[in-house]
């Protein structure tokens, strides 16, 4: 697994007295507090744009997607606005931004869009020999079909939703059809999956210095209750659950595992900037399942791939700077002449 933090990247100083980066997010222009419906993302959005002024950007926020329906006055944007209140919401920022050249953190259109359906990202995974557990696709309006296996426990869940808005726990097809039913009424496809313990292992991956991909230490999520489904409201912090149960993995076996199935994934999504690869695993069997893929996921201090690196001793301003570094030079914002091996960030 590589470990080593002397991937962490600086922006030289020229640079940041240069640039001029736009924030884009749905609490970009909030003061920090709570949301009523999106809880503790507005808290993140504000800690992402101060912690990309507290390494020395010059950073302007919107909160719209209309910021973008003339070209920006920015060399480059930072979009956080996934939750457009609209399916594929996700893909119109990156959308609107190639339509104007103008260079962005994250991945393209594209493999966003192939990346936020589970049921896609389950198929590229069977293609390249990594497991996955069963699961069916229903596309609202799609031609109807009958259940494709058999399993005691089902997760009903919408294709590209995220915190687990929309998911369900059943115990048969009888009650999973009758959930699929309410998502379809709300524009839903909907994925049907056997269910795996609960034992949920992200690998993070993030661009760092060689413009290759990073792959940080995995962290596994242990509940107290393995057999129950974290909901929307625990994972947004609309109810009191305190902080992720995240520990690093730290069987070595199981750490090789993770990395091959993730780099065997690698070549199909890169180039990103950052992103976790997750996995179910049963320490019963020892039977690792990729899950799925999420890109330009939450990078809030108190989030996985932040906690990874800080067990490497990377700071999430370093983790910050080092994933915009990459994208910025890997998009060729950096002056010309610049290689990737930019002077080390010292981690605390």
């Amino acid at each position: 697994m590589t470990t080593s933090p002397d991937r962490c990247m600086r922006i030289p100083a020229a640079d940041k007295a240069r640039l001029r980066v736009l924030f884009l997010a749905k609490h970009a222009c909030a003061g920090g507090r709570p949301d009523a419906v999106d809880g503790n993302h507005a808290i993140y959005h504000h800690e992402m744009r101060s912690t990309l002024e507290g390494i020395g950007l010059h950073v302007a926020a919107a909160s719209r997607y209309d910021a973008l329906f003339e070209r920006p006055d920015a060399d480059f944007v930072v979009t956080l606005l996934n939750r457009g209140g609209f399916q594929n919401s996700e893909m119109l920022a990156p959308l609107l931004l190639s339509w104007r050249d103008v260079p962005f953190l994250g991945a393209s259109p594209i493999v966003r869009g192939v990346s936020d359906d589970k049921y896609l990202s389950k198929l590229i995974a069977r293609a390249r020999g990594v497991p996955t557990m069963k699961a069916q696709l229903f596309r609202r309006g799609g031609l109807p079909g009958g259940p494709a296996f058999a399993a005691e426990r089902l997760v009903v869940k919408p294709n590209a939703s995220s915190a687990s808005w929309g998911l369900a726990m059943v115990d048969g097809w009888a009650e999973a059809l009758v959930h699929a039913d309410r998502l379809f009424d709300l524009g839903h496809d909907v994925l049907v999956e056997a269910w795996a313990p609960l034992l949920d292992v992200a690998v993070p991956v993030v661009g760092g210095s060689g413009n290759a991909p990073w792959v940080l230490p995995p962290m596994m999520y242990v509940p107290a209750d393995p057999h129950r489904e974290r909901s929307y409201e625990e994972k947004r912090g609309l109810v009191d659950a305190g902080d992720d149960p995240l520990v690093l993995v730290e069987d070595r076996d199981l750490r090789e595992r993770l990395e091959d199935l993730t780099r065997r994934l690698l070549p199909e999504f890169w180039p990103f900037d950052y992103g976790r690869f997750e996995f179910r695993y049963d320490p019963a069997t020892d039977a690792l399942l990729f899950m799925e893929l999420n890109l330009s996921c939450n990078l809030w201090s108190k989030k996985t791939i932040s906690r990874s690196a800080r067990s490497l001793g990377v700071d999430h301003p370093a983790l910050v700077e080092t994933i915009v570094a990459h994208s910025l030079l890997r998009q060729g914002l950096l002056r010309q002449g610049l290689s990737a091996d930019v002077p080390d960030r010292a981690a605390a």
